[in-house]
This record gives C-alpha cells, sequence and structure tokens, in this order.
C-alpha cells in the first residue's frame, strides 16, 4: 500500500497541488492511524494533511476520486435480473439432457479464461491491478503510449494463453468459445480505460509542463483568447517564484560570514576562546525600483503581463513606485498595493489603457511627478514598445534619468527587427539605457526581472 500511496502523491503534484516531503509522510503517519477501510475518512485525511488552499482541496479530491474509482468490468451476456425461484434453475436444468452438460467446463483452460468464463468482477479487478503494477503503468507520460502500456497489461495478465485457449475451445466448444470471445473483447475495453485513468494522472503534469513551455517560448503578441488565459497562469506561476526566492532571504545571507581574524583577537581576553564573534557583512544599497508600463493600444495584448509581473515587483522589493501611461502617465503604486492583481490591471487599464502612446508626454508627466525619486540607488524600468506615433519621443528626459539612477532597464515586447522601423525610437532610446532586452515570450520577461531582482540580493 506505501506504493500506491507513492503514486497517489505522484498524480497529486500532477494535478497541480504542492506537497514536499514531509507533508507527504505526514500523510502517511495520518493513513497509518485511520487506515483505509472508511474511503471517505480515507479522503478527508488527504484533504487535511495535504491540502493548503481551497483550490488544492478541488484539485486533490478530484485526483483521490480518479485514483481509487476501479475500472467498470463489463461481462457480456451476464443476467442482470436473475430467477430468485430456485424451482426455476431446477426447471432449466430438467430441460438440459445432463445439469452438468449445461454448466460451462473451465478444465484445462488458463487462469485468465477461468476468470472472464465465471465472471468473477473481483478477481478480474485484482488481476488488472497486479498487472497495471508489474508494466509500471505509473510511468505512462503521453498519450501516444497508450497503445504500449495497453499490450504490456493484457501480457502481463496472460493474453497468450487465453489466445491458446480461445482456439481450442472454437474447435471443441463453440458456444464456449463465442462467450470467451465476447469477454476478451470486454477485458480490452476495461484496459484500455485502465491506461487512459493512468493517463489522466500521471501524464497530466508532463502535458503540463509540454504546454508550459511552449506558452513561454511563444510571442506574446500572438496569443489568441485560450492561450492569453493560460499565459495568466503562468505569468502568476512566475510571479510566484519570483516571491518565494527572492522575499525570504536566507538568515545566513542577513548575518554574514565568520570573520575569524578579528574574532580571535576579540577574544584573545578568555584565551581565545569564542564568547564574542564578529561577521563579514558585504553592504548592500536597499533597493529602489521605479517601474515605467506602456499599456497603449500597440501593447494591449502584452501589458497585462507587465502589470502582473510589477505586481510582483511589489511583493518581492518593499520601495518599489509604478507609473503606466498611455496618452499621458498616472502613478499606480497605491493601486497595485491595496488590490489584488486582477482588480488592479481593471482599474489601471480603465484608467489609462487601450489609447494611442506619447510617449514624450508621458515622460514628461514622470518628469514632474518623480524625478525627484529618482537617486543613484534607483532601478528603472520602461516597458514598452518604444513607439511614439511620430511624436516628440523626448529622448532628452530619459537622457536626465539615465545620468540620475544607478541603471535604466528597457523591455521590448517587439522583436529586435522591428527596432528603428516607422515610428519606433528604440534606438534613440536605447543610447541611454544600460540594458535593452527582447520580452517578447514569457521565458525572456521572466528571465530579465529575476536579473533585476537579483541584483538585490
Amino acid at each position: 500500500m506505501r506504493e500506491n500511496l507513492h503514486r497517489f502523491f505522484r498524480a497529486a503534484r500532477g494535478a497541480g497541488v504542492r506537497l514536499s516531503p514531509a507533508e507527504s509522510i505526514d500523510a502517511m503517519r495520518a493513513v497509518a492511524e485511520v487506515g483505509f477501510a472508511d474511503r471517505s475518512v480515507l479522503r478527508d485525511t488527504f484533504l487535511l494533511t495535504l491540502a493548503k488552499s481551497d483550490d488544492d482541496k478541488r484539485a486533490l479530491a478530484e485526483c483521490f476520486d480518479l485514483f481509487f474509482q476501479q475500472p467498470e468490468i463489463d461481462q457480456p451476456g451476464a443476467q442482470d435480473n436473475q430467477p430468485q425461484n430456485s424451482n426455476s434453475n431446477d426447471e432449466s436444468r430438467a430441460q438440459s439432457p445432463s445439469g452438468d452438460a449445461a454448466a460451462p467446463s473451465t478444465a484445462g483452460l488458463g487462469p485468465l479464461a477461468q476468470m472472464l468464463l465465471s465472471q468473477d468482477r473481483n478477481a478480474i479487478a485484482a488481476a488488472i491491478a497486479n498487472a497495471a503494477s508489474a508494466a509500471g503503468l505509473s510511468e505512462i507520460r503521453v498519450f501516444t503510449q497508450r497503445g504500449i502500456y495497453s499490450s504490456r497489461l493484457l501480457e502481463e495478465l496472460g493474453i497468450a494463453q487465453l489466445r491458446d485457449d480461445l482456439d481450442a475451445l472454437t474447435a471443441s466448444n463453440p458456444a464456449q468459445a463465442e462467450r470467451l470471445a465476447a469477454a476478451t473483447e470486454a477485458l480490452r475495453d476495461t484496459v484500455r480505460d485502465t491506461v487512459s485513468q493512468a493517463l489522466a494522472l500521471y501524464g497530466r503534469e508532463e502535458s503540463e509542463n509540454l504546454r508550459n513551455e511552449i506558452l513561454r517560448n511563444a510571442p506574446m503578441s500572438q496569443l489568441d483568447r485560450r492561450q492569453i488565459e493560460q499565459m495568466r497562469v503562468l505569468i502568476r506561476q512566475i510571479a510566484r517564484r519570483l516571491r518565494e526566492r527572492y522575499s525570504k532571504p536566507r538568515k545566513r545571507q542577513r548575518r554574514g560570514h565568520l570573520d575569524v581574524r578579528r574574532t580571535l583577537r576579540r577574544n584573545a581576553a578568555w584565551g581565545g576562546v569564542p564568547f564574542l564573534t564578529t561577521w563579514k557583512r558585504r553592504h548592500r544599497d536597499k533597493p529602489k525600483i521605479v517601474a515605467i508600463c506602456d499599456v497603449s493600444g500597440s501593447v494591449a495584448r502584452v501589458s497585462d503581463f507587465f502589470l502582473l509581473l510589477i505586481c510582483s515587483l511589489h511583493e518581492v522589493v518593499s520601495d518599489v513606485r509604478s507609473f503606466a501611461f498611455s496618452g499621458h502617465l498616472i502613478e499606480v503604486s497605491d493601486i497595485l498595493d491595496e488590490k489584488d492583481a486582477d482588480e488592479a490591471m481593471k482599474d489601471i487599464m480603465a484608467k489609462v489603457g487601450f489609447g494611442s502612446s506619447d510617449y514624450g508626454r508621458s515622460f514628461a508627466d514622470f518628469e514632474k511627478l518623480a524625478m525627484n525619486a529618482v537617486t543613484p540607488q534607483t532601478t528603472v524600468i520602461v516597458l514598452g514598445d518604444a513607439r511614439t506615433n511620430n511624436l516628440d519621443p523626448r529622448a532628452d528626459i530619459l537622457r536626465r534619468v539615465s545620468e540620475r539612477c544607478k541603471r535604466l532597464v528597457w523591455l521590448n515586447p517587439e522583436g529586435r527587427m522591428a527596432w528603428g522601423w516607422g515610428d519606433s525610437e528604440m534606438p534613440r532610446y536605447a543610447t541611454y539605457c544600460g540594458v535593452v532586452r527582447q520580452c517578447s515570450t514569457a521565458k525572456q520577461l521572466e528571465r530579465a526581472i529575476t536579473d533585476i531582482v537579483a541584483a538585490y540580493q
């Protein structure tokens, strides 16, 4: 049963439930106390020990029901409504020349043929479970493996012996051979259902990883509506990883490293016994980030993703000021701090989103609102396509920002081949930027934001 629990934990991780080894051990200890007799109690035990949110509970409950669901075994020719009166049975035996001749004879047949002819559902279910374990069905990952694992299960069940038994019965007892052939087809259907169930359990994580990898490398401006929703989920996962990795520095990093020389000198009065320790601490500037995000119509498809990453910056770095613009610029720091990501994005887009971009006016608004906040410790991030609609780009303001800040980073969702064509002023702006990156995919965006945040750790 321990192996079954390990497979269930693997399936739960594939369903999106994050399980640590410690949580898995706690769940196994709880299961050892409650036992396996009552399935509802076992289900509640997993929900209490493993689920950390409502979404985890829903995913874990669905995974539990699917994992412990027994495949429906169809027995063709079975009588659903058998006569309850024993006299009718006696009459049916009397109509045949011999009572023994009416009953199917299974002598000399293999164990699988005997189970199918006797219609022993429990024995068949147990045999399929044992065959699935022997065939390594929990290792299935993609749908193209269904045929391979179906063949493996049938081989483990003894399909070769079953074919021989069927050929022998065809020659000696055609009626019984017909019943066995129908039961064999029902067995194949049950095996296929078992493999499909295993694929739904164990292949979900692989399919999810493959889909996410394709999305991570897909241009965000070319996604359809269904992919946009999937990309939002992916961006939230990226933001969560940023929070988990950088919002809680390790205690050793905060404390520094032991300075052996100074510690020994400081404790000379005690014969060198280190009662008092001295630590080497590397001075780090307090991180300050100013984010300026273009939410105009030309970047409408990617502005949501930019705002989600900026929202994650507010949770990772304590001193962040954020601005959004299209025709004019406003500060959105309070909106991102006070509201959740979805509500904040709707509010920001309602105020300044989907307009015609005017970088010159927006930079002028920024100079009036927040130029004094830009210091030699500040990293300024501009997220936009640098398309000015042939208006004054005001690159002089960007030059002054570059002179005042620690680093000026520009993240452009367009491909580099489009920079400088049409109304794009990217080459002119790039002159004053310390870092210029193409961020047309989620992978490029994650790498850029990670590098920015990691510079302060």
